[in-house]
Order: C-alpha cells, then structure tokens, then sequence
C-alpha cells in the first residue's frame, strides 16, 4: 500500500482548506490519521497534541536546520532556524529582556502610552479598521522599541513585515516567493548595521557583542516578524473572539480578570502562527506513521489546540477554561517563542484600553470577517463600530 492510500484523509485535504476554515478537517486527521501524508504538503501533519509535544521536544529528531526552512530560505539561519549548540548562541543574546520580571518593567509603561496615543485620535470617530489602525501599529512600535532598531517609522517596518510574511507563507505553500520579500530583508538589515554603527545602549547592539553583523540582523528579522505577527493577530483574533460572544464579553467586562484567560483561550482557539515546520533528521516511528529522514513533518498548533483529550468542549470559546494554557500556540521546546511574555502583556493592556474607551465597541454588521491563513492566522480586516461621546 502506498503512502498515500494509507493516509486517505490526508490525501484528501487541501492546503485551500487548511487556509479558509481548517477546524472540522483538523478534527477529522486528529481522530483518524493524527500523523497523515498530504500530499499538496508534501509532507506529515501532526494534529494531536500529545505527538506535536513529542515532535517539538526532540529536536535531534525532528530539527529545523534543514534548506528548506522557509524562513532561512528569506533571512538567512537564525534562532529560528538553527538547534542545538548554534542555536543556543544566537538565542542567548536576545534573552535578557524577554524574561518576565524584565518585560513588566521595561515595558508596561511604553506600551500603556503607545496604546493610548494610538486610540485618541480613533475614539471620537466611532468606528475603524482595527487590525490595521491599531493592532499592528502598536505591535511595530513595541517590537522596534524592543530592539532598539533608529532611524526608520513604523510604516516602513510594517511594509517589511509584509513583504517577509508573505515570502515564508509562499514558500510554504510551495510557490515560489517573488522578490519583495528579499528586498525587505535587504532594507531591514541596512537599518540594523546602521543602529549597530551608531552604537549606544539598545538590543541589537549588545547582541553585536557576542555576533556578526549579518547573525545581528537575521535574528532581529526573526524577532521582528514573529513580534508583529504574533501580537497583531493576538490582538486582532482575541478581539474577535470576544465581540462574537458577547455572554463572554459581559463576563470580561464585569472582572477585568478574566483578561488572562480570554487571551489563553483565544490563543488555544486560533493561534495567530497555524503550523510549525520541522525535518526528519533519522527513520522513525510517530504514532502511526514511519517517517523516513529528510521527510517534512509540519506541526499543526491549531490542530492541537482543539485536542478534545486535553480541552473538554473544543470549539467552544470559554474565558473561564481552566486549563487554557496548556495551549500550543508559542510552540514548545527549545524553540518556544522567546517573547511570549511580552506579547501577553501587550495584548492584555490592548484590549483593556480598548474595552475602557470605546463604549459599546462592537462588530459592524457591513464587514464581517473570519481568521485566514495556512501559517498565519488572522482576520485580514476587523471593523469596528462603539457609541460616540455626545
């Protein structure tokens, strides 16, 4: 029997589907074919939760330095995309300021002021397009705070982060990425070298210490796109989750405390990165699958996300789960997002300021919108509509 007629339900799924609304197919692989051959991946996909643990724990096995990590492919090797020992050293530079303690002092404060600079001019207007209006532009200033990358504004960082996204996400589709993608890299590491040069007490300057200039400029890509592209749809998909369910809205509202919560569970419902890519590195046995080496082995952390044997209700959107953070959505292992902190509290001062200034802050009805995206998942506009101050 071929790889294929084994796997039917892979054979079956289209990375088209995987794209617009993935959750019913994720379900079915997960209880059928929990490791299945697509072949429009060319590759396995892990839909259980306890395999994708076991996958993203062994990194010996299951490793991301292969020529094929799309990311590398558009920024060069990075944490991102190395492991074991070179992976530890382009880390470890980073680390400092993404531990908890330091991300509460270090950033509360900016991020309180940038969240309000950006909604004062949008309060009195009663409606706008959140994701683009608000969402990513806090997102760009944090992270560029973060690295202490000068001399560029956040548009350009955001036409960047664009061009990159879109280059890993067509790679991983399997079509050739254009050239905007490397011509935004080139930009960005021009920025960099020039911080670099300039010198001074920031990130990307220490980093400098301890690598070489293109190693500084790779990581901080990697660091920048994952920061914009985890908080922005952070944001947005959390936003989202709450105005379609206004008894969990009520609930929030009433206990600011439950923030926390809502975060985790949107974060376990609808990850804002889908899937995470690793590569056979020897023959071995997962679940029911015989991968042999060099084989693409794609975790997909929305299919464990909704893992019925973890999460009791799947689909269901509870602020109050009390196991929510057994979520997926940073990955796991020695590749587990280095500032997942820092997202959380940027998203949990987002949508508290959001909830305090727009009164009645709702979906409008003329732009509905759903998640979107085989890697990353997010509503591609949210409007908006709250009641005016008279």
């Amino acid at each position: 029997m071929s790889v294929v007629e084994a796997f039917p339900l892979g054979a079956a799924t289209t990375l088209a589907e995987l794209a617009e609304d993935p959750h019913p197919r994720l379900a079915l692989l997960r209880a059928h074919e929990p490791v299945s051959w697509l072949p429009e991946l060319d590759g396995w996909l892990v839909t259980r939760r306890d395999l994708a643990l076991s996958v993203m724990r062994d990194a010996e096995t299951f490793t991301v330095d292969d020529p094929r990590f799309s990311t590398a492919q558009v920024v060069g090797p990075s944490m991102l995309s190395l492991d074991g020992e070179q992976h530890t050293r382009h880390r470890e530079p980073f680390t400092a300021p993404f531990r908890p303690r330091a991300v509460h002092d270090g950033f509360a404060s900016f991020i309180e002021g940038e969240t309000d600079r950006l909604l004062t001019p949008l309060e009195p207007t009663g409606a706008a397009e959140l994701r683009r209006a608000f969402a990513g532009p806090l997102a760009v200033a944090v992270v560029t705070q973060a690295l202490g990358l000068a001399g560029t504004t956040a548009d350009t960082v955001l036409s960047w982060y664009d061009a990159i996204v879109r280059s890993v996400s067509d790679i991983t589709a399997g079509v050739e990425a254009g050239q905007a993608g490397a011509a935004a890299y080139a930009e960005l590491r021009a920025a960099v070298e020039a911080t670099i040069a300039e010198g001074g007490a920031s990130l990307l300057v220490s980093a400098a210490d301890g690598l070489a200039l293109p190693e500084v400029a790779s990581n901080a890509a990697v660091l920048m796109f994952g920061g914009i592209e985890t908080t922005e749809a952070m944001i947005t998909n959390a936003l989202l989750h709450l105005l379609r369910h206004p008894d969990q809205l009520a609930l929030v509202r009433a206990d600011s405390g439950l923030l926390d919560g809502t975060i985790e569970e949107s974060l376990r419902l609808e990850p804002g990165a889908a899937v995470v890519d690793r590569y056979a590195s020897r023959d071995t046995v997962l679940g029911p699958a015989t991968i042999r080496k060099g084989d693409l082995v794609t975790v997909s952390l929305t299919g464990a996300n909704r893992d019925p044997a973890v999460f009791p209700d799947p689909d269901r959107f509870d602020v109050r789960r009390e196991n929510a953070r057994l979520q997926l959505a940073f990955a796991h292992g020695p590749h587990y997002c280095l500032a997942a902190h820092l997202a959380r509290l940027e998203t949990r001062i987002a949508l508290q300021r959001l909830l305090e200034r727009l009164p009645a802050l709702r979906l409008d009805p003329n732009h509905p919108t759903a998640p979107y995206g085989l890697v990353f998942r997010k509503p591609p506009a949210l409007h908006v509509l709250w009641d005016r101050a008279t």
